[in-house]
């Protein structure tokens, strides 16, 4: 058998280790991944350098001013945006599997309360499939009831694991309610508002997809390996919890609280740049300009503000993104969707570790059609490494070391 391509024949008389495991073309190692393909998708584009994010070719302006999260599911799971029939079955299909088990309540009730909502609803997520039909995943109608069901129910893990740390009971979904309206009411026990419920809802069009990014990466890895889609959420939700991704909505709002007013922010940020440190909310892997959902969630947040009253942070992180823009904006550093998130969410009442977990709830979907997308022509996972430990280690005995 002709040798492995890429790698020298061993050398029976060459006592050197290297010579013997080294390539013949020594393979270069990219961190991250970074620009590296690791699947072919049809889900969502960027360009970066434009700033352009669209969800099957629809542009994310045009769905942030025109859709609503449910129909933008369709479009993301199905490839193409509904009838008004086909919308209404998914409302009704989402609807009538929000419900969650006695058994999920209990467990969610039993975790410790000053735990963060992320690794609860990783919990939640585990036992809430424990409760539903084993998936088989070679059958698409078994994984899509799975996709639903997950899309439908967790909002109801999140709103559950709020109120429960709060010592209120579990509030079971509206019938009625689309998926935000339904998330503030189980949340906070009472109806929303329509500007906020329409908030929420274009924040969740805005964070349903982002090509491949850690976690949609991390899901379609486990994906990979023919786990359930239950099992691939509670890993999805385990990447996206870092404060380097989904986490970083949270920073940004400590940060400016820390900052104590707009007056603050260039004697802050002055501090900030001399010390190296990052200033959460800026710059992004992909994007060289401002982000396009950061657009639209700025003047999400400026109409909220108009209908239920400013806040003094908004004012700040107005002055902060100024300082920096005038400073690095020539580099590429720009505000990104979760500079203004966080602040959109706190005004909605929503406390902010609860903030990623809402991330989760509407990257659920994306999540869920990569998991399908990964099943159409599935191979698992296997990356190389360049390996920089020693060859040929001599052994020593116990009682000579």
């Amino acid at each position: 058998m002709p040798p492995l391509r890429g790698f020298l024949r061993s050398s029976a008389t060459s006592n050197d280790p290297l010579k013997r495991h080294r390539t013949v073309t020594d393979p270069v190692l990219v961190p991250g991944l970074a620009g590296i393909p690791a699947a072919k998708s049809s889900i969502s584009f960027i360009d970066g350098s434009a700033g352009i994010l669209a969800y099957r070719g629809h542009r994310i302006e045009t769905l942030a001013e025109h859709s609503n999260f449910e129909e933008t599911c369709f479009l993301i799971l199905e490839g193409r945006l509904p009838n008004r029939e086909e919308l209404q079955t998914l409302r009704s299909d989402l609807a009538s599997r929000r419900g969650i088990a006695d058994s999920v309540v209990q467990t969610l009730g039993s975790l410790p309360k000053n735990g963060h909502p992320m690794n609860g609803l990783q919990v939640g997520l585990a036992t809430f499939g424990m409760t539903r039909p084993k998936v088989d995943v070679k059958d698409p109608a078994s994984v899509r009831e799975a996709v639903l069901c997950l899309i439908a129910a967790t909002p109801t893990i999140i709103a559950t694991l709020e109120r429960l740390r709060r010592g209120e009971d579990y509030l079971a979904p509206p019938a009625d309610a689309n998926t935000a309206g339904a998330f503030l009411h189980m949340l906070n026990g009472e109806a929303p508002s329509a500007i906020a419920e329409r908030t929420l809802d274009c924040c969740l069009v805005l964070h349903a997809e982002h090509t491949m990014n850690a976690s949609t990466f991390a899901a379609r890895v486990v994906a990979s390996t023919e786990a359930g889609p239950y099992t691939v959420a509670s890993s999805a939700v385990g990447a996206l919890y870092g404060p380097l991704h989904g986490g970083a909505n949270e920073r940004v709002l400590e940060a400016l609280e820390s900052i104590g007013g707009a007056v603050n922010v260039p004697d802050w940020y002055a501090q900030k740049r001399a010390s190296g440190g990052k200033v959460m909310g800026f710059g992004h892997r992909v994007y060289k300009t401002k982000d396009p959902r950061a657009h639209t969630i700025q003047r999400l947040a400026g109409e909220l503000f108009e209908a239920h009253g400013s806040t003094p942070i908004y004012d700040t992180a107005l002055a902060l993104e100024k300082a920096v823009v005038e400073d690095l904006g020539d580099k590429g550093i720009h505000p990104n969707v979760d500079f203004f998130s966080g602040i959109v969410y706190q005004k909605l009442g929503i406390p902010t570790d609860v903030f990623t977990p809402i991330f989760a709830l509407a990257r659920m979907v994306g999540w869920m059609a990569h998991y399908e997308e990964q099943h159409q022509d599935n191979r698992i996972f296997r990356p190389a490494q360049i390996y920089t430990g020693a060859h040929d280690a001599p052994w020593v005995a116990l009682e000579d070391r």
